[in-house]
């Protein structure tokens, strides 16, 4: 089943659950899942805890009632909020005997490689120590440029740094539904999900509670990441009691995602999910079918379209002539240079640059096929 045989676990809590009444923190609820949480350490599970909550930390100690908008007021309850949120963690995992740490990250963190490896042997040599590492987006210093925009996000690249076994992400919900259980009654849940289509993507709705930033669509872009890395996930409802254990014990709660046949590996997925794409290679059919079938190498031959102004060794989505992204690349000329020789033979690309770094664009081993 979904948990039996995970060992390394991340879990997921959105601010709705880590909140109460006005706002304010649900100690109560932190207590009982610390409680949950050492149980499952004790059952030589290796946890990790991804956590919102630190801006809505910070507003109750600094006793705003309306949510702040702007980027600087929200990184400056952030400032305060995650110092209060990881001191009531660290009180209530040491009521049972279990030391904490704080990991705090921002994309940059993760897009960069030798800060991946650095961040990964920071979890790994935690676990070494028998602590738990507490995840949270470093809201203090992130801008647009550099955050992941959603915890789903953090959750599923960091199950997928650490190469976890099983990503549980709790909500307020009881799982994926057929439809939106805010707008339409009749509905069913999804209980398990084997490819996340196009047509599963259109059921996603945008968040509902004024406290989150993420909604369904982006737990199915964790999914995505998840799945990808070989992965299952886990979409269930947090409110319930020691919901957790039900999942590692195997019980059939929520949503479950499973895993891709054929995972991508760990270099791969950084390629794929941790790097922002700076631009987009159409290529033709043929082109498509020797990537995602026979795992090619993209020559320059096979683009026919380019878009944004990349530079030599950054990552671009690749899109079929449908328009649609279906693998993720490192190239190894710039955007200019790219548009010079897109649709050449090989051959010819040393006539028109007067150069060549490589015969391709996107050598096999630094692209990763997404879908």
């Amino acid at each position: 089943m979904a948990g039996q045989k995970a060992k390394r676990i991340v879990i997921k809590l959105g601010t709705t659950l880590l909140t109460k009444g006005a706002g304010s923190l649900n100690r109560d609820y932190i207590r009982r899942l610390a409680g949950e949480l050492v149980e499952l350490k004790e059952k030589g599970k290796e946890l990790v805890l991804v956590s919102s909550g630190a801006i809505r930390a910070g507003e109750e100690k600094l006793k705003f009632i309306k949510r702040l908008k702007t980027v600087p007021e929200k990184q400056a309850a952030a400032s305060i909020g995650q110092g209060l949120l990881i001191e009531v963690y660290t009180r209530f995992f040491a009521a049972r005997g279990q030391t904490v740490g704080q990991v705090l990250l921002t994309r940059e963190d993760v897009a960069e490689r030798k800060r991946y490896l650095n961040a990964k042997n920071t979890f790994l040599t935690l676990f070494k120590y028998g602590a738990i590492p507490i995840v949270n987006e470093n809201d203090t210093v992130a801008v647009e440029e550099i955050q992941f925009g959603d915890n789903d996000t953090l959750s599923a690249l960091t199950a997928s740094l650490i190469e976890a076994d099983l990503l549980i992400i709790l909500s307020d919900v009881e799982g994926l539904y057929t439809a939106d259980p805010q707008k339409k009654k009749d509905i069913k849940l999804i209980s398990e999900v084997k490819k996340i289509t196009p047509d599963l993507e259109k059921l996603a709705g945008e968040a509902s509670t004024s406290a989150s930033t993420g909604g369904m669509y982006t737990k199915l872009q964790a999914a995505k990441i998840a799945t990808s890395s070989g992965i299952t996930m886990v979409i269930a409802d947090g409110r319930k009691r020691r919901v957790v254990t039900s999942i590692v014990e195997g019980k059939k709660i929520g949503t479950l995602f499973l895993p891709r046949k054929k995972k991508l590996g760990s270099r791969k997925c950084w390629i794929a999910f941790s790097l922002p794409a700076r631009g987009e290679l159409k290529v033709n059919e043929g082109a498509r079918k020797m990537l995602e079938n026979f795992g090619k190498s993209l020559l320059p031959i096979g683009i026919t379209k380019i878009k944004g102004d990349f530079k030599r060794g950054e990552m671009v989505s690749i899109l079929d002539e449908k328009n649609k992204e279906f693998a993720r690349g490192l190239v190894n000329y710039s955007g200019e240079e790219v548009g010079k020789i897109l649709g050449k033979k090989t051959k010819e690309v040393f006539k028109i640059l007067g150069y060549k770094y490589e015969d391709e664009v996107i050598h096999a081993d630094n692209l990763a096929i997404i879908e």
